[in-house]
């Protein structure tokens, strides 16, 4: 019994000791993950209410721009870039302004909206829908080389069929018929969603064909190559 004694005082003493030398660094790591934790909570907090105030905003530029108010809209739209430059509403605001701008045949303020968008947006869908208008802004303008490097600058993942379709505009704006009907055609088989008006589309396709335009001619295949299969008949 004397001998445990001795034992629990022994490990008492260490214990006490060890408290002396490191209390002070216990104490400060609690404090500090008390103080992390409080501060995690704020950020949290801070990052909701921004979220919150920016989509306030948004909603109060899209009233002012729905009853008319084209000066007080944009003018929320741009408070909105300023002070929540980081919130994807500032850039859906800029989508919505630049519609408004091409509306009242401001093509260069649109522009520089929709390429702002293009740019710098951490949303990849809204970066491409930002390139999509911006070549048909570039097209409006006449840019037609502009507007087709616009549209091969990124991979246009689910709107390959509307780069298309802007691609054929951009093609027979330029007198270049046969590549203009090429990309519709391939629009029009990359539409597998129905996202595009396709009556309008098989239009442009069926004005072409009328025209007695052919797609491009595929490229020679190489000499002692095996010759292709004959290729099924095609839609117009």
């Amino acid at each position: 019994m004397i001998d445990d004694y001795y034992n629990e005082q022994e490990q008492w003493e260490r214990v006490k000791t060890w408290m002396r030398e490191n209390g002070l660094w216990l104490a400060a790591g609690v404090a500090i993950g008390v103080l992390a934790l409080f501060g995690w909570q704020w950020w949290q907090k801070y990052v909701e209410d921004r979220a919150v105030e920016a989509s306030t905003r948004y909603q109060q530029a899209l009233e002012a721009l729905g009853r008319g108010d084209r000066p007080r809209g944009l003018t929320l739209v741009d408070e909105l870039r300023r002070d929540y430059s980081a919130s994807p509403y500032a850039d859906q605001g800029d989508l919505v302004a630049a519609r408004v701008h091409v509306e009242n045949a401001e093509l260069p303020k649109a522009a520089e909206r929709l390429q702002r968008v293009m740019e710098s947006s951490d949303d990849e869908e809204l970066r491409l829908i930002a390139r999509s208008r911006l070549a048909r802004v570039q097209l409006a303008q006449g840019n037609f080389d502009a507007a087709l490097a616009t549209l091969d600058g990124a991979p246009a993942g689910a709107f390959a069929a509307r780069f298309e379709e802007i691609r054929g505009d951009a093609r027979i704006a330029k007198g270049d018929k046969a590549g203009a009907l090429a990309a519709y055609r391939k629009a029009r088989d990359l539409d597998t969603e129905g996202t595009l008006d396709s009556a309008a589309l098989e239009l442009k396709v069926a004005d072409l064909v009328a025209d007695g335009v052919a797609s491009p001619a595929p490229a020679a295949a190489p000499m002692g190559a095996a010759p292709a299969a004959p290729a099924q008949a095609a839609r117009p």
